[in-house]
């Protein structure tokens, strides 16, 4: 059954919204100034400000507000911005719809963690980003709308984790990924991101290299560890192997020996940070992995303690065994950086770290370029030095003081 309604116009000002007075049925009072601007009024009393607009070619009647909190002023003001958009082709109560149904922050983190992190990444990302999101983005933005975001409030948030320049950029670099996908998914419009220009901190690139010595050192105390039984074989191991590979940490914890083939001196991995690769190693890194004993039922080659498990951490053994050694300051990545580094001081290059390393990215392995440069100089210097004592080499024949000046004559038919 359809609903009466009474429709009135005049020009809507303060003075008219508040002489109109409820009737029996619905009344709509149509501004005669603006098309499409006008004003509901119930029979209970409620007025509200409406505009009606053609989108797409399709009839529309979007609520602007009640008459009260809006003045007449202001929703004019409103309905000129929403025919003036629906005008251009946009379609302004679909953005409005979009805004109250918009989602808080903490609900959209929690999309993205499941509808994304958990679908697309390595349990070690899932376990940062969640951590970004929980303990980072959740308690100081977590109740605020996901639409209403602004760039201002990115740099704001960014700028209090100034003390943890590399914490924030992370976390920056998880809002964005957020907001990707909140256009993805419909709920800010498309181009929104508000993470865009907002610049990173400068991070200071740790760099520790073990030296010769050191490494010597690292490998008696490993010796020693194992030889008196301070240490377990499987944390030993795994250091050795590390050293030997230049390996990721989460590579040979999680070796199995079906992807070891000793005879071609290959790790078969079927995945790993950048995906499935080979990694080669040599005779001694071999030799190591000939010593370790399988274990009945056990796939991996760095056992755990419980039975057909893998060793899950190694940083306690590793603080241990570095403070035999005196390398308190090396961590366990700094192994794959000294293989880096010595692989550089025998003559390789950039492109073929990268391929031992198993890197994608050209600009992963950029980090090594100024290692790169340390054979070139050491190169420069003995071709300077050799020049330079050809040069001397004629006046070191003769004792100084001692140089055969011409004679007069001489000097003359010279001159």
């Amino acid at each position: 059954m359809a609903t009466s309604m009474a429709t009135i116009s005049g020009k809507l000002t303060k003075r008219l919204v508040d002489q109109l007075a409820p009737g029996a049925v619905e009344t709509v009072c149509w501004d005669d100034e603006l098309k499409g601007f006008g004003l509901r009024v119930w029979p209970s009393g409620r007025k509200i400000y409406i505009v009606k607009c053609r989108i797409k070619g399709r009839q529309r009647r979007i609520t602007i507000g009640p008459h009260g909190p809006v003045t007449a002023e202001q929703a004019r003001i409103r309905a000129y911005e929403i025919l003036s958009e629906a005008k251009a082709g946009r379609d302004p109560a679909k953005e409005a719809d979009r805004e109250r149904k918009a989602p808080t922050m903490k609900a959209l983190g929690e999309r993205f963690l499941k509808e994304h992190v958990a679908v697309r990444c390595k349990p070690t990302t899932q376990a940062e980003y969640k951590r970004s999101v929980e303990l980072f983005i959740n308690p100081k933005i977590g109740t605020r709308k996901a639409t209403d975001i602004e760039r201002k409030d990115i740099a704001e948030f960014h700028h209090d984790l100034r003390h943890i320049p590399y914490q924030a950029n992370r976390t920056l670099g998880v809002l964005s990924k957020m907001f990707n996908l909140a256009e993805v998914w419909g709920i800010r419009p498309d181009g929104s991101n508000p993470c865009l220009h907002v610049k990173k901190f400068p991070e200071q690139k740790r760099e520790r290299f073990l030296s010769a010595d050191e490494f010597a050192t690292l490998g008696t105390v490993l010796y020693e560890v194992e030889r008196s039984g301070e240490e377990l074989p499987s944390p030993v191991n795994a250091i050795r192997l590390l050293m030997l590979t230049g390996c990721r940490l989460g590579e040979i914890l999680t070796l199995k020996w079906d992807y070891v083939d000793l005879r071609a001196c290959e790790f078969r991995l079927p995945d790993s940070k950048t995906g499935a690769k080979i990694v080669h190693f040599g005779k001694t890194a071999a030799k190591v992995l000939k010593a370790i004993a399988k274990v009945p039922d056990n796939p991996y080659v760095i056992t755990g303690r419980k039975p057909g498990e893998r060793l899950v951490e190694l940083q306690h053994a590793w603080r241990r065994i570095r403070g035999k050694a005196g390398l308190d300051d090396v961590r366990i990545h700094d192994l794959r950086h000294s293989y880096a580094s010595n692989a550089l001081a025998l003559g390789e290059g950039l492109p073929m770290i990268g391929r031992l390393l198993g890197h994608t990215q050209v600009q992963t392995t950029a980090r090594y370029a100024h290692l790169a440069n340390d054979p070139v100089k050491a190169a420069a210097a003995r071709v300077s030095d050799t020049i330079g004592t050809a040069m001397s080499g004629g006046r070191k024949k003769q004792p100084a003081g001692k140089a055969k000046r011409p004679s007069p004559r001489q000097s003359s038919k010279t001159t």
